[in-house]
């Protein structure tokens, strides 16, 4: 099978929108959502990109194809594609990155570090977000410093991790204190996912926003100045509406 006969199951194409979250907050930017997660947290918020009960809903496409929407809804004009999930270092994405580095665009790529792909090399940017204790998931740091050998030193790397509680704090300090050469992103968690048809389903703002502050006073009170603290900027702003 050729690089334009790869066929990658896609749950959504959408944007150009802002980047919600981490190193490219507020970037404009088209997302391409990958079907498929090895991964099933329990705060998952993409669960129509993760569930296997909505695999009739994801539609294979080949990267011609997805290349055409990408460039209608640019209208040409190179931009970065963010490709997410789901986990999208399930599927084959090397030709697509290619595809659209000829034409000028950028690729930014997040992933939980659970499978190593060598075409992470060719990302412009690699954000490795392994999940806390509250996700439910085990961390396999084998797999992600697998990633980070793969990846090189072609992607710009950093890291990104969901923090609800004490316990997801303390996960997210000895990830840090493991990759010091990593730049780390911290968000407050959002404890109401939508349901997978819904798009209008509302968030605690108030909790998210409560978890921002405690936040801000657990880093600031330990010293911990080399981290960011960021909200889901996309989350404030337009709740768990799929598309945005």
């Amino acid at each position: 099978m050729t690089a334009g006969e790869t066929q990658i199951r896609i749950s959504e194409i959408f944007g150009p929108t802002i980047q919600g979250e981490g190193v490219l907050m507020g970037l404009p930017t088209v997302f391409v959502r990958t079907g498929g997660c090895d991964y099933r947290c329990s705060w998952c918020d993409t669960l129509h990109a993760v569930a296997s009960e909505y695999r009739d809903h994801w539609l294979p496409m080949s990267i011609d194809a997805i290349w055409r929407e990408v460039t209608r809804l640019s209208g040409s004009r190179p931009l970065t594609v963010s490709l997410s999930g789901g986990n999208p270092a399930i599927q084959s994405l090397g030709g697509l990155i290619e595809r659209g580095h000829r034409d000028g665009y950028r690729f930014a790529l997040e992933t939980q570090g659970s499978l190593a792909k060598d075409w992470f090399a060719d990302l412009d940017v690699l954000v490795l977000s392994p999940k806390p204790p509250s996700s439910g998931m085990q961390t396999d740091w084998d797999a992600f410093d697998a990633c980070l050998r793969l990846a090189g030193n072609g992607p710009r790397i950093t890291l990104k991790i969901v923090v609800f509680d004490d316990d997801d704090y303390a996960y997210a300090r000895t990830a840090a204190a493991r990759y010091t050469d990593l730049p780390v992103y911290l968000q407050p968690g959002n404890h109401t996912p939508p349901p997978p048809d819904c798009d209008t389903a509302k968030v605690d703002v108030e909790g998210i926003m409560d978890r921002m502050l405690w936040l801000i006073d657990r880093v600031t009170a330990d010293g911990w100045f080399e981290v960011h603290v960021l909200p889901q900027l996309h989350v404030l702003l337009w709740g768990n509406r799929r598309g945005v």
